[in-house]
């Protein structure tokens, strides 16, 4: 088996390169060579057990597509692209590298004779936009889980394009052109290493900084809800999106994965009990409008019923989240 994975060098794409590895099958075939792209060189495991090519390649500029299936690989991870906050503010990058790309690389396979990869592609809840059913209990209004079957009315650039990158991949899969699965990622929470540009960054700053001994900036009100799964979850899905059957998944291809629908109240006190008060301490809440307004429309709870049972599983507590980065980034300590 031959392994494309364009967003290699992305946190992500490093985890799910080190899980290949580790495991040298997919689905029971041995993996005999594995492409990494990324708009820089991914980094190249040292002496791996077989064949890697990695390779710089921006997939939204012209035959960039075809030069990466020409070794007609048989699965092909889509993980590229612009994350949230990055693509609300330059508009025209956000089209091009996460719409343009994903369809150029669609158009490229659909190019070739004869061929029909699986192709697992990286999708967002953002595709999911306000207003959310609710309902009144006992004097409040309480959200109701998001189903797979909402309609897709995203309220960020980001979210369109990802919304409009799942009906390609539907209807290319329709047509045969190659077997797609789009996983709907839940925020991924802890991310380790830098903060990066996507609105959705400070559910983990809040999270790593403190454990590190740093200062952490919390924008939002503590009332905030949103949906997690930790980056050791989010290789799992993309594992099992390679290996599913995809009769039993059907025609409506993009699934939303299992997580953890908690207030960013709760976040902090599940540090709090993992942790303790003096790094709970370390949030320091500074009010960003911009983020404010982006998070507002987002969902806050979903009902991932049906990826649960095609066998996509997560965390249950937001206290195995933080302890499943304590464990994979931190080599088990903290700073207390």
């Amino acid at each position: 088996m031959h392994i494309l994975i364009i967003g290699a060098a992305g946190m992500v794409g490093r985890k799910l390169v080190a899980r290949l590895l580790a495991e040298g099958e997919v689905g029971g075939r041995a993996i005999t060579a594995m492409t990494l792209a990324d708009v820089v060189v991914p980094p190249r495991p040292e002496n791996p057990p077989f064949p890697i090519v990695a390779t710089a390649s921006d997939i939204s500029t012209p035959h960039e597509a075809e030069r990466l299936i020409a070794p007609r690989p048989d699965l092909i991870f889509h993980l590229a692209a612009i994350v949230s906050g990055e693509a609300e503010a330059d508009f025209d990058k956000g089209y091009r590298i996460n719409l343009d790309g994903t369809r150029l690389l669609f158009e490229a396979i659909r190019a070739q004779a004869s061929y029909r990869p699986r192709v697992v592609f990286t999708s967002s809840i953002a595709v999911f936009g306000a207003p959310f059913p609710e309902e009144a209990r006992d004097g409040a209004t309480v959200d109701l889980p998001i189903p797979d079957s909402f309609h897709l009315t995203p309220l960020t650039s980001y979210g369109t394009q990802k919304a409009i990158c799942e009906l390609l991949l539907a209807d290319y899969s329709r047509r045969g052109i190659f077997d797609g699965i789009g996983i709907r990622l839940p925020t991924i929470c802890v991310r380790p290493g830098l903060p990066n540009k996507a609105a959705s960054g400070f559910f983990s700053g809040i999270i790593r900084e403190p454990l590190a001994g740093k200062p952490a900036v919390l924008p939002v009100p503590d009332s905030v809800r949103h949906w997690h799964a930790s980056p050791r979850a989010a290789v799992g899905f993309l594992m099992h999106g390679a290996t599913i059957d995809l009769e039993a998944v059907g025609p409506r291809r993009n699934l939303t994965m299992p997580g953890l629908s908690v207030t960013v109240a709760e976040q902090i006190e599940a540090l709090r009990r993992v942790a303790g008060d003096a790094v709970a301490a370390r949030i320091e809440r500074v009010p960003d409008e911009t983020i404010m307004r982006i998070v507002a429309g987002w969902a806050r709870s979903f009902d991932a019923s049906r990826a649960t049972a095609l066998g996509f599983r997560a965390e249950t507590s937001f206290e195995e989240i933080i302890r499943v980065h304590i464990e994979d980034e931190l080599g088990g300590t903290f700073v207390g």
